[in-house]
């Protein structure tokens, strides 16, 4: 079959390449709002659910820089762009039918070798399809952090319409049309060149920068969800704001800004935005807009920046962009690792209290000693069941039918009850996301000292 190299052929080629990254990078995120799904369905508690999300990316951080040696081997980068691609579709597969959470989470892994492979490959083809290697190098950074940003969303969307199985159906016809493509191409050559050091500054900064987004794409999800008790499509348009700013800053600020400059301002915004949220005055997706901007902004100012510092005059980019990916996952796995626990403990001790608050208002409440009494009872089978998440009391209500007289004052309850919670919800990731500012700010050193050796 010959190959297409045509100008339209390299533009839909490049298109791909592009699609694979984004794909691939958005499934260290595109779970997240399928997680409370996940949980209910294998019955674990939210520490264990979030290996879900910690197995991928732990997996992508060990794999990525020896997939990236492996696209620039003798196999050709082509061929170890394909092999990705299958295992990554098959693993998606896998993920989609998981009889356990124990099989989810080592599809997981698999999904994430295969997926190492693929965009590391990626970032080896892309020059024969673009202007120049720097050019090549932005592309790639662009899929990557559109991806990451807009992962939560599409996964929300796809759990609300379908189911969450349906988030990774949805990655198999993906991959095999990337196949079909991939397969017509031209391989790019591969130039001898000495692949030089990491740049080691840079890549902490990623760490720290994707430890500290790690509280704004999972805990504020898991607020959202089993704190506020919205459904997955309602959080989803919740969470939309930060990929909004961070496309949009993303294209806008690398003409007016050095890579420096943006990473630096980036972190100032995460950082601001984190805090923001750790200190939400009242329940409700409105309050987390403003702080939501400024994370989109942070996100696309500091990763973007940071990961062009990484290549930027680094002879092969395919070694330093797979020493990127290990850096960027790697902080997502220490975040997880170091907020999850926090927010566990504040949520815990969150429920007590508000369940403490909860008892005083049924006892002060007006209504009738009987109808108090029957839904004392559901409401303990609710709270008994809440399993270290904040509880849905609504359905207690629902079981229990006041007397007219009641009804009132049996409606006013609820809502009480319900605020009651939701601010405990609220106070439970207070902790974690003032955790994540300090995570935000240390990135700021690598940052100085890397502006000091320009």
């Amino acid at each position: 079959m010959r190959a297409d190299t045509t100008s339209a052929g390299a533009a839909r080629y490049a298109s791909l390449l592009m699609l694979a990254v984004a794909v691939v990078l958005a499934d260290s995120s595109v779970v997240i709002l399928a997680l409370p799904e996940i949980l209910d369905q294998y019955d674990v508690s939210v520490a264990t659910v979030a290996w879900v999300l910690t197995a991928y990316n732990l997996a992508l951080a060990v794999a990525a820089v020896p997939a990236a040696y492996l696209a620039r081997g003798r196999f050709g980068a082509k061929w170890v762009f394909i092999a990705g691609l299958v295992v990554f579709a098959l693993a998606s597969a896998a993920c989609a039918v998981a009889p356990s959470l124990t099989v989810l989470v080592a599809a997981r892994c698999v999904q994430a070798i295969g997926g190492a492979a693929t965009i590391c490959a990626a970032l080896e083809l892309m020059p024969a399809v673009s202007e120049s290697a720097t050019a090549a190098a932005r592309r790639w950074v662009i899929a990557g952090a559109a991806g990451t940003a807009l992962g939560p969303a599409v996964g929300g969307a796809l759990t609300q319409l379908i189911s969450w199985e349906a988030i990774f159906f949805a990655q198999v016809p993906i991959a095999v049309i990337g196949l079909a493509i991939a397969r017509r191409t031209v391989a790019a050559p591969i130039a001898a060149a000495p692949e030089g050091r990491p740049h080691l500054l840079a890549n902490a900064g990623l760490a720290l920068v994707s430890a500290a987004l790690t509280a704004a794409l999972f805990l504020l999800v898991l607020l959202m969800i089993n704190g506020w008790g919205l459904s997955p499509i309602e959080a989803a348009v919740g969470v939309s704001v930060m990929p909004i700013a961070a496309i949009l800053v993303g294209r806008l600020a690398p003409h007016v800004l050095t890579a420096v400059t943006r990473a630096a301002v980036g972190v100032v915004c995460l950082a601001g935005g984190l805090a923001a949220l750790g200190l939400l005055p009242d329940a409700g997706v409105a309050w987390t807009i403003p702080p939501q901007v400024l994370i989109g902004i942070g996100l696309g100012l500091g990763v973007s920046a940071l990961t062009e510092t990484a290549l930027a005059g680094r002879a092969s980019q395919t070694i330093h962009g797979g020493w990127t990916i290990a850096a960027r996952h790697a902080g997502v796995v220490l975040g997880i690792l170091v907020l999850t626990p926090v927010f566990v403990a504040d949520l815990e001790r969150q429920q007590a209290r508000a369940e403490n608050a909860a008892t005083a208002l049924v006892l002060d409440a007006r209504i009738d000693p009987t109808t108090k009494l029957a839904l004392a009872g559901e409401a303990a089978e609710v709270l008994g069941g809440s399993d270290g998440r904040v509880p849905d009391v609504r359905p207690a209500f629902r079981a229990v039918t006041p007397s007219l007289d009641d009804a009132s004052a049996y409606a006013q309850l609820e809502a009480d009850l319900v605020e009651q919670l939701r601010r405990a919800g609220t106070s439970s990731v207070a902790r974690s996301f003032l955790a994540a500012v300090l995570l935000a700010l240390l990135a700021l050193a690598p940052i100085s000292a890397s502006r000091r050796r320009t």
